[in-house]
C-alpha cells in the first residue's frame, strides 16, 4: 500500500516541494521517516498517530516508511505532519485519494487533530503556483498569508476530520479572496508623521536628502533631542512599496516568523530597532538552520541603531558587508544561505558618554581624551559606508511650544519619490544601482558633473577641512540627490555647500 501527498519545504526564502511518499507493509510496528529528517520531523510520527487516533481514524499497526523526496536536502519544522498523516489515511484507505493529485498540503498537527499555522506559507504558495499545482491546502490561520497568490487555489483547513471530508468529496474548505489593492491601501498608512516632529527643520531636511538617495544616515546629538523620532518617522517618506518589494519582503518576515497571524502582506516599509545588546547572529543572522537576522528583517525599509557606539565591536563589524552587497550570506557545514539585506542605515549616538558635549546648555564631564575614546568605538571602515552625519541639536522651548504641526510626511514623500523616478531612468542598465548612495567611483565621475563655483568650493573645502577622498565622493553623491530633489542637471555650490554640512565627523577629523 502506497500513497504520495505532495507539500513544500522552505530552503532560505524561497520554497521547493517536496513528495511524501507512504509505504505500509506487513512487518512489526514501525514507523521510520527517510529523507534527511530533522528534529521536528522525526517527533512528528507521535504527533501524527495521537492525531489519527484521536480523530477516530485506525492507526496501522504494521510497517510504515515515509520518504521525504528529495532525499538529498535536510527538512526541518513540523510542516510535513499534515500531508505524513493523510499519506497514512490514503495508504489504508480511509480517505480517497483522487482529490490529492495536484493539490500540496502542509501544516502542523495537534494531539486532537487540530491544524496549526506554519512558517513560509507565502513562499510555498509561489512554489506551488510556479510548479502548476491546482491548490494549496494549508491552515485557516495562513490562508490570509497565501492568499495574495494569484493563480492558485489557496484553501485552508481547521483539522484533520475537516480536511478528510474534502477529500472524500462531502465538503468544500473556505478559499482565500485577497484584494491585494486594498491591502495596500489599508496597510500602507503610518502610525506617525513627520509633522509630530517640533522644530529641527536642518534635521528633518537631511532624512529627506537620506531617503532621497537613499544614504545612510548618523544623528548625533544629546539626550532628548529627538533622534529617535526622527528616525522612527523615517519611512514614512520613503517610496511606497511596490507589489514585487512587498511580496519579498514578506517571505523574509514569513520565514522568520514574525509576520503575524491573519496578515497578508508587509505593505509599509520596516522598520527595525534591535537593542544594543543583540549578537552578531541576531543581527545578521544564523544558527545550527539558519534563520534570518535583522538585517534582512529590514530588507526594503530602515536599521535603526540606537546609541550605536554601545553595540559590541564584533557586531558592528558584520554590517559591513551587507550594507556594501544588500545581501547576507551564511555559510554552514550542511548547507549555504542567502538572505535579501537591502535597507537603509539609520544610526544614533550621544556625542560623548555623559551626552552633553558641546551642548550650550549643559557642562560635559568627559574631557577631550573622554570623548575621542567614545568616537572610537565606531570604526572607520563602518562611517566610511554611512553618508550623511548629522548633529541633531536640543530643541529650544520656542519650537516646543509652537502649536501649529510641521510639513507632513506625504508632501515630503512626494519630492523624494520625484528624485527617485530620476534616479531609476539615470541608472537603467547598471546591476545592483537604484539611487545615488549606490554609485561607484566610475558612476560619480560620470553623473557627478560640477560647476566652476562647485568646483572651486569642495577645493577650498578639501583644504581648509582637511577631508579625505572618500568624504569628497561621498559630498559628490550627497550633492547629486540634492540637485535631483531640486530639478538640476549639474552641481552648483548650493547643493555642495549643503552636502558639507552633513560631513559633521570628518570636519572633527574622526572618520
Amino acid at each position: 500500500m502506497l500513497a504520495r501527498v505532495r507539500s513544500a519545504a522552505v530552503l532560505g526564502i524561497d520554497a521547493y516541494l517536496v513528495d511524501v511518499e507512504t509505504d505500509i507493509s506487513n512487518g512489526l510496528p514501525t514507523f521510520a521517516t527517510v529523507g534527511l529528517p530533522q528534529g521536528a520531523v522525526k517527533e512528528g510520527r507521535e504527533r501524527v498517530y495521537a492525531a489519527l487516533t484521536n480523530t477516530g481514524y485506525t492507526f496501522p499497526l504494521k510497517r510504515i516508511t515515509v520518504n521525504l523526496a528529495p532525499a538529498d536536502i535536510r527538512k526541518d519544522g513540523s510542516a510535513f505532519d499534515l500531508p505524513i498523516a493523510l499519506g497514512v489515511l490514503a495508504a489504508t484507505g480511509q480517505v480517497g485519494g483522487e482529490r490529492l493529485g495536484g493539490v500540496a498540503v502542509l501544516g502542523e498537527l495537534s494531539l486532537e487533530g487540530a491544524i496549526r499555522p506554519v512558517r513560509g506559507a507565502l513562499p510555498v504558495a509561489l512554489a506551488a503556483r510556479g510548479a502548476g499545482l491546482d491548490a494549496l491546502v494549508l491552515p485557516k490561520e495562513n490562508l490570509a498569508e497565501a492568499g495574495v497568490v494569484q493563480g492558485l487555489r489557496v484553501l485552508g483547513a481547521a483539522n484533520l476530520a475537516e480536511l478528510a471530508d474534502f477529500l472524500d468529496g462531502r465538503s468544500e474548505l473556505p478559499h482565500a479572496e485577497v484584494d491585494v489593492a486594498r491591502l495596500f491601501e489599508e496597510r500602507a498608512r503610518h502610525d506617525v508623521d513627520f509633522a509630530e516632529v517640533k522644530g529641527q527643520a536642518h534635521a528633518k531636511r537631511a532624512l529627506e536628502v537620506a531617503a532621497a538617495g537613499a544614504h545612510n544616515i548618523l544623528m548625533v546629538g544629546p539626550p532628548g533631542s529627538g533622534k529617535t523620532m526622527l528616525a522612527r518617522r523615517l519611512p514614512t517618506i520613503l517610496p511606497r512599496m511596490s507589489l514585487e518589494e512587498a511580496l519579498e519582503t514578506t517571505k523574509i518576515h514569513s520565514v522568520a516568523g514574525t509576520l503575524p497571524l491573519g496578515e497578508s502582506l508587509v505593505a509599509r516599509r520596516p522598520f527595525r530597532a534591535p537593542h544594543h545588546t543583540i549578537s552578531d547572529a541576531g543581527l545578521i543572522g544564523g544558527g545550527s538552520y539558519p534563520r534570518p537576522g535583522e538585517v534582512s528583517l529590514a530588507h526594503g525599509g530602515v536599521l535603526f541603531l540606537d546609541e550605536l557606539p554601545e553595540f559590541r565591536k564584533n557586531v558592528l563589524e558584520v554590517l559591513r558587508q551587507p550594507m556594501e552587497d544588500g545581501v547576507v550570506t551564511i555559510a554552514r557545514a550542511a548547507m549555504s544561505l542567502s538572505y535579501p539585506a537591502r535597507f537603509m542605515l539609520a544610526a544614533a549616538m550621544n556625542p560623548c558618554p555623559c551626552g552633553y558635549h558641546g551642548d550650550p546648555q549643559h557642562a560635559c564631564s568627559c574631557g577631550p581624551l573622554g570623548v575621542q575614546r567614545y568616537l572610537a568605538r565606531v570604526s572607520g571602515p563602518l562611517l566610511d559606508r554611512i553618508d550623511i552625519h548629522l548633529e541633531v541639536p536640543a530643541v529650544k522651548y520656542r519650537a516646543l511650544a509652537e502649536q501649529g504641526g510641521g510639513e507632513p510626511s506625504e508632501a515630503v514623500r512626494e519630492r523624494v519619490d520625484r528624485a527617485r523616478v530620476v534616479q531609476r531612468e539615470r541608472f537603467v542598465g547598471r546591476a545592483g544601482v537604484y539611487a545615488n548612495a549606490h554609485m561607484a567611483p566610475r558612476d560619480i565621475r560620470h553623473f557627478c558633473r560640477v560647476t566652476d563655483g562647485a568646483d572651486a568650493l569642495l577645493r577650498t573645502a578639501i583644504s581648509r577641512l582637511g577631508l579625505s577622498a572618500r568624504a569628497y565622493h561621498r559630498i559628490l553623491k550627497i550633492a547629486r540627490t540634492i540637485a535631483d530633489l531640486e530639478g538640476a542637471a549639474d552641481l552648483q555650490p548650493k547643493h555642495v555647500s549643503e552636502a558639507i554640512q552633513y560631513r559633521t565627523l570628518d570636519r572633527r577629523g574622526v572618520a
